[in-house]
């Protein structure tokens, strides 16, 4: 594969794509090959608008030559979003790669405004359209190098999960339909006079522009905070739970700051009964480890669980026989009792998904309640509501 030997030939330990120097280079290698291409294509489809005295060639032709904008956004973004963090960005630029695809998303549906536009007025004002075999050749070389383009920006955009690359690939594969709208009406000028193009060029311009909002929607999605990959949720819970010492874990939130870049805290249970030295030196040694092992930025905060306590563990028990009625909860945590005799207070914590209402944690909290007051009417719960950050739909 073509592609696949460009990035092994040009890109040096190209199968780290988790550092930060090296999903730079993808970016410019994307970005570079984008330009050498566009201005081929500007200066084959130019040249041949000006011997056949070809407006649509011509206006062809200058549009590629706006695509090398595209490539070079996408250089930028990559660029700027590979800067190291400093003092104004404590957390570094990555967020910045989003905003490069944002961009060409935004091109993206430019070309499927000025593709509606330019069908709506075939349609309007027929133009009688004459079959050449030159340029119909070009057209030809042109659909085969957009179509390329845009296999080989989504090769990279997959090898680094990559939202810029990916509009980038999909602004190329626009370019391709738009130059086989012109291909289809200078073939079918050899049997009809009716301006196909233009009814073809609505339904592809809809496409395109329904693809373009769809991409600024994926590109806007990280940049406003979204929830994580779940195997990325799955190997911190995973790792941190596989320390002999650490019983439980809950909490667990992630930020990303660029593709590559988290920060991740998490609670870890301990057993109340240990040294408070040796679990404090347990989890220093977990953070280190796992946010090493992972790439990460991870955070443990520390939570003693009492594990000498009968009536803390019966009671325990019996909660999470009456959670179970509750589909809404996802798990509880943090479970300690308060006070003595006919004062006593229930105090855990309930996980729910982060859709849920405050009205809805209100009713919740006091359902609970009563179901725990049916079997210990001197006990009052309290309870706090967490929100699962990493659950996704």
């Amino acid at each position: 594969m073509f592609s696949e030997f460009l990035v092994k030939s040009l890109i040096k330990d190209y199968q780290h794509t988790e550092k930060t120097e090296v999903r730079v280079k993808y970016g410019y290698l994307g970005g570079v090959v984008g330009i050498l291409a566009n201005l081929l294509l500007f200066t084959v489809k130019l040249t041949t608008g000006l011997a056949l005295n070809s407006i649509a060639f011509i206006g062809d032709a200058f549009n590629n030559l706006t695509d090398v904008a595209s490539s070079l956004v996408t250089i930028l973004g990559f660029k700027l979003a590979g800067k190291p963090a400093d003092e104004e960005h404590p957390f570094g630029h990555g967020r910045l790669e989003y905003i490069a695809g944002l961009i060409v998303s935004f091109l993206v549906i430019l070309v499927g405004y000025e593709l509606i536009k330019s069908s709506l007025d075939r349609i309007l004002h027929p133009v009688p359209v004459t079959f050449s075999l030159p340029a119909f050749l070009i057209i030809i070389f042109a659909i085969l190098t957009k179509g390329w383009l845009s296999l080989f920006n989504r090769y990279l955009a997959r090898a680094i999960d990559s939202q810029a690359l990916s509009a980038t690939s999909f602004d190329s594969l626009s370019d391709m339909i738009s130059t086989g709208c012109i291909g289809l009406s200078l073939l079918a000028s050899l049997w009809t006079s009716f301006p196909l193009d233009g009814y073809v060029g609505i339904i592809v311009s809809g496409i395109i522009l329904y693809s373009g909002i769809s991409l600024t929607k994926e590109t806007i999605s990280p940049l406003l905070g979204e929830v994580p990959e779940q195997e990325l949720v799955e190997n911190i819970t995973k790792k941190v739970l596989s320390y002999e010492g650490i019983t439980g874990v809950h909490d667990l939130i992630v930020h990303s700051y660029g593709p590559g870049r988290h920060m991740a805290s998490i609670h870890a249970e301990v057993p109340s009964n240990k040294d408070i030295m040796e679990l404090h030196e347990l989890i220093d040694h977990v953070e280190r480890q796992v946010s090493k092992e992972l790439g990460i930025v991870l955070t443990i905060h520390m939570d003693p669980v009492n594990v000498d306590s009968e009536e803390l563990m019966r009671m325990q028990e019996e909660v999470a026989q009456i959670l179970q009625e509750f589909p809404q909860v996802q798990s509880f945590h943090d479970f300690r009792i308060v006070g003595k005799n006919e004062k006593e207070n229930l105090i855990f914590d309930v996980v729910v998904k982060s859709g849920m209402s405050k009205e809805e944690e209100k009713e919740l909290r006091k359902a609970i309640t009563r179901k725990v007051q049916e079997k210990h009417p001197h006990f009052f719960c309290i309870i706090t509501i967490d929100k699962d950050y990493t659950a996704q739909g």
